[in-house]
């Protein structure tokens, strides 16, 4: 069993996010954007092992966002993604991104059994409710309106799971959303369960998080406000007997000097933004999902056209330095980390950055 770094020490972790998808985080119109094929996935993620990066985390897409690049239009299925990543490194923990509506729990625990075994204890699981209403309708699906019963779904889907992975014997489960007969889960994954993420922002959603979740993914738009929805976050938790974590997601711009990282950030966020796919993404999250504060939604839409509302990470190795030992302050217990290209700007920030993270003590 090899260690799975999401469960191992105390360090601030640092992974990746939405390799998977076209484009990355950032709906630009230029050029280099990110190509999201599989053999740019594997680089990097040959390149994140070897680097010590923690995890690998994907969205779980149907349909994109339009715009002239159909931001997020082309997608690598999560699980099958993440099977191959698993297979093809030694150390990093990799996550499938799951919708609890398109994907029955059966399935999914057959699925996540057999990663981990591929990865020897690396896989993970993160948790999507729901929220995207054109997506539901291009599958044939309603998306329910209030929290409630999409909560009260996931909640029965996970618990269909996590007693697939715990028994020996054969049951019935006569459920409100499922029904099944004498059904068994052999295997369970390595170590009986794998980490769990959940991104929430509604009460419902916290809910859910608090009762299952190993990490709770949230925005970091205002680190005074972070650290507050942090400690209460945690206490909820703690109230159930449970410890979650938290986590947040941040866009990178990495560069000697800072003229030539927010000259960069200008060419791809504001010079080329695709507008039209910035305007759908945010209506979106006004519409159906509570992930961002919606008091600070139109205020941050320019954070959507850099890296989808992430945290910004722009400047020189210092300044993003400094930028991932806040989040670490505020009660962060990692972040993700997108680039305009991955595998071209990774490495600058490996050679630079990660050794000051190491010195302050947070690696």
């Amino acid at each position: 069993m090899t260690k799975n770094p999401m469960i191992s020490g105390d360090h601030f972790r640092l992974g990746t996010f939405s390799t998977n998808c076209s484009s990355g985080m950032t709906p630009t119109k230029i050029a280099e954007r990110w190509d999201n094929s599989w053999d740019n996935n594997l680089t990097l993620a040959q390149m994140l092992d070897d680097a010590g990066i923690d995890f690998m985390l994907p969205i779980a897409r149907w349909i994109g966002y339009g715009g002239e690049t159909d931001f997020h239009g082309g997608v690598l299925e999560t699980m099958t993604w993440a099977a191959g990543l698993l297979a093809s490194t030694k150390n990093i923990a990799v996550f499938a991104t799951i919708h609890t509506a398109a994907n029955h729990p059966a399935v999914v625990a057959k699925q996540i059994a057999t990663i981990d075994q591929i990865g020897h204890g690396r896989a993970g699981l993160n948790i999507v409710a729901g929220w995207n209403k054109p997506e539901y309708e291009a599958l044939g699906l309603s998306l329910p309106d209030d929290h409630e019963t999409r909560y009260a779904y996931a909640q029965e889907w996970f618990d269909l799971i996590r007693k697939l992975w715990a028994s020996d014997t054969h049951f019935d489960w006569d459920g409100k959303y499922f029904k099944a007969k004498k059904i068994k889960g052999n295997p369970a994954p390595v170590r009986g369960s794998v980490p769990i993420i959940n991104a929430a922002g509604s009460p419902q959603g916290r809910d859910f998080a608090t009762d299952n979740a190993n990490f709770l993914f949230t925005p970091a738009i205002d680190l005074e406000r972070s650290k507050a929805e942090i400690l209460e976050l945690k206490a909820q938790a703690q109230a159930k007997g449970r410890k979650v974590d938290v986590l947040t997601f941040s866009h990178v711009i990495c560069r000697p000097t800072r003229e030539e990282a927010e000259a960069f950030l200008k060419h791809t966020a504001i010079d080329n933004t695709d507008t039209a796919a910035v305007d759908n993404l945010v209506n979106l999250q006004f519409a159906h999902a509570h992930s961002f504060p919606h008091d600070l939604l139109a205020q941050i839409k320019h954070l959507f056209a850099m890296g989808h509302g992430g945290f910004p990470l722009v400047g020189t190795p210092d300044d993003v330095a400094e930028g991932i030992l806040k989040l670490h302050k505020t009660g962060f217990a990692g972040t993700t980390l997108s680039f305009v290209d991955y595998v071209a700007e990774f490495p600058y920030f490996r050679d630079t950055v990660l050794p000051k993270l190491e010195a302050a003590g947070i690696r």
